[in-house]
């Protein structure tokens, strides 16, 4: 965990982000906390992650995404040597959606 961010008013929001129930409710908290560029930009982020643990290439994923290869290159070192952050949250999307597909 990287000290640097760790504090009390990012606890806060960090608990206000996890007491969303909805992706609605998401919607409602990120519009109003960040401007819609930044909301872009993390969400494409969250896209090349995903497309890079699907083994996709460069090339694939700007050309999907727009992202630019200095972006790629950057997610794919946090998936290498992060946190475990993407990986934790792709993992569970997939596990949910394979949960869903299969009710």
């Amino acid at each position: 965990m990287n000290k640097k961010i760790k504090n009390e008013l990012t606890d806060k929001l960090f608990e206000c982000i996890l007491s969303m129930e909805t992706v609605e409710e998401c919607y409602q908290l990120f519009e109003d906390l960040c401007t819609i560029n930044e909301i872009q930009a993390i969400a494409q982020r969250m896209e090349v992650a995903a497309m890079l643990d699907a083994k996709r290439t460069y090339v694939e994923i700007a050309e999907k995404t727009g992202a630019s290869t200095a972006t790629i290159s950057r997610v794919n070192r946090c998936l290498h040597y992060g946190t475990d952050g993407y990986k934790l949250a792709i993992d569970r999307v997939k596990a949910k959606k394979e949960k869903e597909d299969s009710e």
